[in-house]
């Protein structure tokens, strides 16, 4: 892939999370993405609009009924055409219809809700479904440029603005335009003249509801914005929980999150306060056009152009024409807002991953040997800020390789380019001879286990934290990789053993415990390639001697890369890397490395003269540990 390349898709992936995304109400090429979705279900679709065209027509038709009343039996009874018996009896009979209007109409209405619901919530089943796999198939690039808070809030959020307009937006619009029109076409109908007259309130109505849907989208904007913001840094307070307790930071936190839930407090009532004034301004245009109305009406009556009955239906279709208007006046705030979700939804869909998928993938050669070999590999988070520089070195297969070197040194970035979450910028890295940007991830990741210093825990059980769901890892491999870990002992004292609850990231166990799990979950795979990264850095001095021993006896006849601080943990390993600055400075066994007195020899000796509390005192552009961790670094930086 080309440097431009790559640079666009970074951009990308930084882009999609704008939070003024807010267009036209009503999107034709959104739409057409929409449908991709919406098509699977149609025939539900379909249903839900046919009985909405024949619920508007039976809204309608009490109106004809009470002119119907008032013209026919009640005129001829008030002129003597017809007694009292012939009164009630027409009256029950248009009683009946118009009853049997209503259980008709109460009905359709009922089962098309049911369609209608059943269309939004299967299709944003596999909207959400959709956004998911995307997020989840993205690179780690993907989630150093874009907030876990912001995704939830796509995936989340934004789909249910959507489903909102599906299941009450976009029915409910269809159902007040076709009823609108309709009304139209029946005030102009009745009396043309009248209906003219009564359309002069219009003209002023329009003009408020475009300011209601201008402010609107402004203050919807707002308010989406404010929720995204909310949602990030919630999801950082509460992950971060430990660090704002340890060091006294709730006051802080509480007031940042309380600046932040004003700011969207001051956002919805923007909203309200135009809600405030548009519908009262409806209802006096209303109230003007029916002045209107008993003015020239009651003119017409007595002219002759116009019989009693036809007035009532008009007085009463005028009641029902502006209930329409306000309700399209506020879907089209809901449905601006529903296109502004879905083309932040469409946008995380189209960001492209930078590790393209390859199209007829190589596979790696059966049985795995563990050959690793890093060729000429330049690889940079940002563009500019090289983390590793022409680095080349060669793991033979079953070999014991051990990475040193200070932060920001570049060691966690082999581990991650070595299971392809990053593409090389330049060089290759291969595995038994097969450049990883030929390979099937999944094929890669199933030949290699990582342990990583900061273990993850998911909400389960501790069997399920050992099998990650994988039906491959039988009980009794999960059993057999915690005895070989030492693991065995503390889960054979929880209350339920490997059936105990897990909290979320493992809330109710020791950190030693959760690396004790993570090298179980490694082992249960039974990796060609297994790489520790810091992985015993985090554990007290007896748990570290069982895992030290469980790792020694389990590494043999596998390749292993080990990365660590501690440098009394890589003495037995057969070769030894030390990165500075992003270079392969020196390589070979410890006591190779010792001898040279180069960088790994000042290291060690700085190290244990810490710890034996010998005073040392480097000169500038020693080896130094984090002290010479480049300006700026960001990750390993990570």
């Amino acid at each position: 892939m080309s440097g431009s390349e790559r640079d666009k898709r970074r951009e990308e992936a930084d882009s999609f999370h704008e939070e003024d995304v807010l267009g036209k109400a009503i999107d034709m090429r959104l739409l057409r993405r929409l449908w991709t979705f919406i098509r699977p279900h149609r025939a539900w679709l379909y249903f839900s609009m046919a009985a909405l065209t024949v619920v508007s027509a039976l809204d309608l038709l009490p109106t004809h009924l009470i002119k119907v009343a008032v013209d026919g039996p009640v005129a001829d009874f008030a002129a003597g055409r017809i007694g009292t018996d012939g009164l009630g009896g027409e009256m029950a009979r248009i009683a009946a219809i118009f009853g049997a209007a209503i259980l008709v109409s109460f009905a359709l209405r009922g089962v098309q809700m049911l369609a209608v619901n059943l269309v939004g919530q299967r299709t944003m089943l596999d909207l959400r479904t959709a956004v998911f796999r995307h997020i989840q198939s993205m690179p780690l690039r993907f989630y150093d440029r874009n907030p876990v808070g912001r995704l939830v809030t796509r995936v989340v959020y934004d789909v249910e603005s959507l489903n909102e307009v599906l299941t009450s937006g976009v029915d409910a619009l269809f159902h007040d335009i076709m009823k609108l029109g309709a009304i139209v076409i029946l005030l102009v109908w009745i009396h043309p003249a009248l209906a003219g007259v009564t359309f002069l309130v219009l003209p002023p109505m329009f003009w408020v509801a475009h300011l209601f849907r201008t402010s609107n989208r402004a203050a919807f904007r707002a308010v989406r914005g404010r929720v995204s913001a909310l949602n990030a840094y919630l999801q950082e307070a509460v992950t971060g929980i430990r660090v704002i307790q340890l060091f006294l930071q709730e006051k802080r936190a509480a007031k940042a999150f309380r600046d932040r839930n004003h700011d969207l407090r001051d956002a919805h009532l923007r909203t309200v306060f135009n809600y405030a004034y548009f519908f009262p301004t409806v209802e006096i245009l209303g109230s003007l056009a029916k002045a209107l109305l008993l003015w020239y009406g009651g003119r017409s009556i007595l002219g002759g152009s116009l019989t009693p009955g036809e007035f009532l239906q008009f007085f009463v279709l005028l009641d029902y024409f502006f209930e329409p208007i306000r309700d399209v006046s506020e879907k089209y705030n809901l449905m601006q807002s529903a296109m502004a979700s879905s083309e932040r939804i469409f946008r995380v869909l189209d960001v492209r991953s930078d590790l393209p998928a390859v199209e007829r993938p190589v596979r790696l050669p059966e049985p795995a040997r563990g050959e690793i070999v890093f060729d000429h590999v330049t690889f940079a988070y940002e563009p500019g800020q090289p983390v590793l520089r022409n680095v080349s070195f060669r793991v033979r297969p079953g070999e014991k390789v051990a990475v040193v070197g200070a932060t920001g040194a570049g060691k966690t970035t082999l581990t991650a380019l070595l299971t392809r979450m990053y593409d090389v910028d330049e060089g290759a890295v291969r595995i038994d001879g097969v450049d990883l940007r030929e390979a099937d991830p999944a094929d890669l990741r199933r030949r290699i286990a990582v342990v990583l210093q900061d273990v993850f825990l998911f909400a389960g059980n501790i069997e399920g934290n050992i099998t990650l769901g994988d039906p491959a890892v039988t009980r009794e491999r999960v059993v057999s990789a915690a005895r070989a870990v030492h693991a065995d002992g503390f889960i054979g004292r929880l209350p339920a053993g490997y059936d105990t609850p897990v909290h979320e990231r493992g809330a109710t166990l020791s950190v030693g415990q959760k690396q004790l799990l993570s090298f179980a979950r490694a082992l249960a795979r039974d990796p060609s390639i297994l790489v520790l990264d810091e992985a015993t850095s985090s554990v007290d001095s007896a748990t570290e001697a069982l895992v030290q021993d469980a790792v020694e006896r389990l590494l043999e006849g596998r390749t292993a890369v080990v990365v660590a601080h501690r440098l009394s943990t890589i003495r037995s390993c057969d070769r030894i890397l030390v990165f500075h600055h992003g270079e392969l400075r020196e390589q070979g066994t410890h006591a190779e490395l010792l001898a040279a007195g180069g960088l790994y020899a000042r290291l060690y000796e700085l190290q244990f003269a810490a710890q034996e509390g010998v005073g040392h005192h480097p000169v500038p552009g020693e080896f130094t540990g984090d002290a010479e961790a480049p300006a700026g670094t960001l990750r390993e930086r990570r």
